[in-house]
Order: structure tokens, then C-alpha cells, then sequence
């Protein structure tokens, strides 16, 4: 069967190929064209099951209609929830989009960066795994970019992220609150924003309570593997802790094993605090307290922000940190 094709429904209604092409791109009203001829080609648009051309379409308006989004690891649940806000954003806003996991990997994202440029996308969202701001300063000098979960102190690039530091700190202030003085922080990779962040607000809460002495941080990885290992290696010492807090949702479950495996219940033997709201947590016994994040939001005013900048509105470098939420539940005893 034969394409359809704007000059085969103009050829069949009587309207101009220009007409045709108004009307069905949405522009009947600017043009004014009537109803009678809006409904006729419609119609026939239908009847003939008509494709508009994405190629033909991208190079009248000098358009993609693509986006890119870079994210650290599919395999975590917290990245997973980002993709799938974004991509519903996106598919809202008539964009397709291409997703890269860069494994935590800064090479790995400059080089999911080329590869997205070479495809000429419209705009670029990244959870960013670099340590630098430069790279991404240059390449949004001439692509519109937001960043999402992660930023730089000193930038000007646009980001919508959580407050960490106070998520980091409320987290260990709760714990402090009920009687809680040897409390381990097992963070994430180092050298990113969120687990930076949220162990100065672990460090502090501990100061502020004048438990400078007694405060530990230990890790470096945003995995499961690393909250069993830690808590393996903090119970096998002469001073274990009575209070755990995990940066994040993978190394909970890490953390969660560990503590089953030395026969050790939560929270009658060691309480846990959490970074990140997983709908699973509250099906886990005992259901987990935890700092959540308005991952929906955060993905929301990203986009509207990286739409602003496709759209050519100058003032869209916007930089919002959002506040989280301490989410109570049964994982946190008292501590006589």
C-alpha cells in the first residue's frame, strides 16, 4: 500500500498543499481556516491513514522533537523512578527520548553527550557523574541542558535537585532524637554531589549534638554490595553501632541483609534511616523510615525548564533545591 501523502489529500479534498499541511500541524486557527475545511481534511487524513514525515517536520522547524537523558545506573530503583518521570514528561510534550546509563562514569557520559549531539537532540537532562562543570558549561553554551538530581557549587547551569544537606541532616537529627550516640553513615560514590551533601548533614547533626568523636562514615559505592560489607565489617568491631544511616535505597537493602545474616533484628538491635522514598519500604518489615525525595516533582520542573531553554526563553537558568521530607515509620527505636 501506498504512503499517504499531503499532496494525495490535497489532490482529494480540493485544498492547496499548504492548507493541507496548516491543518494538520495544528495551525488551522492562526490561518484561519474555516471549520468545514479543518473537518474535511481530518477526515481524509484518517480515512487514508496519514503519517506525518518526523524528517520533512524536523527540518521545517528546525526540530528533533528528541531529548537525551543520562542517568548513572538503570539497575538502581532511584534512577529507574527518574527515567520513567522524564520519559512521561517528555512523551507529554511531544518528544521522544534516548536514554543513556553511564555507569558512573564520567568518560562514559561525555561520551553518551557526543553520541546524543550527533543525533542532533533538542535538549539534553542529566543526573551527571563528573566532577567538573566545565565539560557541560561548554556544550550548554549551544545545547539547551538542566541538571537533575546532581549540580556543581559555582555553576551557572541550570538544575532541579534535592536538598541533600538537610535530608543528611533531619535524618541523623532523628536518630540523635531518640537517644541514638553511635551512628554509622554508609554513603555513596564520594566524589558525587548527593552523598557529599548529605554526609555534611549527617557530620552536622553530630556536631550540633557534640558527637564529633563518635561519628562515622564509611563507603563509597551506591550498591547493595556496599551497605552488606559495611554493616558486615561495623558489627564485626568492638564498638558496633545502634544506628544505621544508608544514603540510599540500594545500600539499605545491602544493609537490611547484612543485619539478618548476624541474627540481628530492627529495630530492637540497631535502627536504620534511609535516603530515598521506594514504595517498597513500607512492605518491609519492619517498614523503613527514610528522607523522601519528590523524584516526580524534581522531573517536572526540570522539563518545563529545558523547555523554556528550547524555546529560546533566556531567564530559564533556574537553580531550585527542593526540600525533603522525613517519612516516619518502624525501623527506629528508642535508645535508652
Amino acid at each position: 500500500m501506498q504512503k499517504a501523502t499531503l499532496i494525495g489529500i490535497a489532490q482529494r479534498t480540493g485544498f492547496s498543499v499548504s492548507t493541507v499541511s496548516r491543518i494538520l500541524s495544528g495551525q488551522a486557527e492562526k490561518y484561519r481556516i474555516s471549520k468545514k475545511a479543518v473537518e474535511a481534511v481530518c477526515e481524509e487524513a484518517r480515512r487514508c491513514n496519514y503519517t506525518p514525515s518526523l524528517l520533512a517536520k524536523s527540518l521545517r522547524m528546525n526540530k528533533t522533537f528528541t531529548l537525551g537523558l543520562l542517568i548513572p545506573g538503570v539497575d538502581n530503583p532511584y534512577f529507574a523512578n527518574i527515567a520513567s518521570a522524564v520519559i512521561h514528561e517528555a512523551k507529554t510534550l511531544g518528544y521522544q527520548m534516548i536514554i543513556i546509563d553511564t555507569l558512573e562514569d564520567a568518560a562514559n557520559e561525555r561520551e553518551g553527550i557526543a553520541s546524543l549531539l550527533s543525533r542532533k537532540v533538542d535538549g539534553i537532562v542529566i543526573v551527571s557523574s563528573d566532577e567538573n562543570a566545565d565539560y557541560l558549561e561548554e556544550i550548554h553554551r549551544t545545547t539547551p541542558m538542566v541538571l537533575i538530581d546532581r549540580h556543581f557549587e559555582g555553576t551557572t547551569l541550570p538544575y532541579v535537585c534535592s536538598d541533600n544537606r538537610q535530608g543528611g541532616y533531619d535524618a541523623t537529627s532523628h536518630l540523635i532524637g531518640m537517644g541514638h550516640r553511635n551512628i554509622l553513615c554508609i554513603q555513596g560514590v564520594r566524589r558525587s554531589m548527593p552523598s557529599r551533601q548529605r554526609v555534611d548533614g549527617y557530620h552536622a547533626a553530630m556536631r550540633e549534638a557534640g558527637l564529633d568523636l563518635t561519628a562515622r562514615v564509611v563507603g563509597d559505592d551506591f550498591t547493595i554490595r556496599n551497605g552488606y560489607l559495611e554493616t558486615k565489617l561495623a558489627f564485626s568491631s568492638p564498638n558496633p553501632p545502634t544506628a544505621i544511616f544508608a544514603l540510599s535505597n540500594t545500600i539499605l537493602l545491602g544493609t537490611i541483609k547484612a543485619v539478618h545474616e548476624l541474627g540481628l533484628h530492627i529495630p530492637d538491635d540497631v535502627s536504620i534511616v534511609a535516603f530515598d522514598n521506594q514504595i517498597y519500604m513500607d512492605f518491609l518489615n519492619p517498614a523503613i523510615t527514610r528522607i523522601s525525595q519528590s523524584t516526580a516533582e524534581m522531573c517536572t520542573l526540570a522539563m518545563r525548564i529545558l523547555m523554556q531553554q528550547i524555546s529560546g526563553d533566556s531567564t530559564s537558568g533556574v537553580q531550585m533545591l527542593l526540600p525533603p521530607k522525613l517519612v516516619l515509620c518502624d525501623s527506629v527505636s528508642i535508645r535508652h
